[in-house]
């Protein structure tokens, strides 16, 4: 398991402190949750398509679920894409990035999905403010990152 220029011992990532991995990361970062929040909006349609058939076979009971589409939307889309084996929501892909842990290890489901409700947390309360912290650290985390020990690096 190599990629051109990453450095495994044991299946396990040990270059995460090469400053050429994290050229460009913020802007990537910012590019990347355009393109996700458009593929969740894009994934909402037809689920609220759905939902409104079933508010019609459960006499309008079933309408409450609009309350929670999006969120559970989202939560099942960074569960199944930046939980799973490229570590990178389709966004992220697209600009080049993923998502490891400072410990090396893979990022499973349940950390991906704590790692979107933080970022989702951290940027309804601190927008735009969010993004500075990315200035001071080293890695350029942003507090959602540092509070779970992972890194968002450039995948190519």
């Amino acid at each position: 398991m190599s990629n051109q220029g990453t450095i495994y011992r044991n299946d396990i990532r040990t270059d995460l402190d090469a400053p050429r991995l994290y050229d460009g990361v913020r802007t990537r970062r910012v590019m990347s949750f355009v393109y996700d929040y458009l593929i969740v909006l894009a994934l909402s349609v037809p689920a609220a398509v759905v939902v409104f058939l079933l508010g019609i076979l459960t006499l309008g009971i079933g309408w409450h679920l609009y309350a929670i589409l999006i969120p559970a939307i989202a939560v099942i889309y960074i569960g199944f894409t930046m939980g799973g084996s490229r570590q990178a929501t389709v966004g992220m892909r697209m600009a080049g990035l993923r998502v490891e842990k400072l410990d090396g290890t893979r990022m499973e489901p349940p950390l991906a999905v704590l790692h979107g409700v933080l970022f989702w947390a951290s940027v309804s309360l601190l927008t735009p403010f969010v993004l500075l912290v990315a200035l001071f650290t080293r890695r350029k985390q942003l507090l959602h990152d540092v509070l779970l020990g992972t890194v968002v690096v450039r995948d190519r």
